[in-house]
């Protein structure tokens, strides 16, 4: 099982880095299909460096849970935990992404 989270920690990092490092908004759901009038509305900067640190904050924590299960030889149940922080941090980054006005440009 600890194989799933090395492979999934390792995708989820790549995206996080390429999104936060080159603002590739075309990678965020929802905002990549918007129209340009309700993009406009948004700080592109802002919105892709928090949704690339949260990729790679989730990435962090499978990888993680996969290390440690392998160094260790900890249980399976270890690597279980990591796949609900990692739940934990995307649900609580997107309702954090998606409450108040957050990214919207000041004006």
């Amino acid at each position: 099982m600890w194989i799933a989270n090395i492979l999934g920690g390792t995708a989820i990092l790549f995206l996080g880095i390429v999104i936060r490092v080159f603002n590739i908004s075309g990678l965020i759901a929802g905002y990549n299909t918007a129209p340009a009038a309700e993009r406009a509305k948004y700080d592109e900067t802002a919105l892709t460096r928090f949704v690339g640190a949260m990729l790679i904050v989730s990435s962090v924590v499978l990888l993680a849970g996969g290390l440690f299960s392998v160094v260790t030889g900890a249980p399976d149940s270890v690597v279980g935990i990591s796949w609900f922080v990692f739940l934990a941090v995307v649900i609580g980054g997107v309702v954090y992404l998606n409450t108040g006005d957050r990214f919207k440009h000041r004006a």
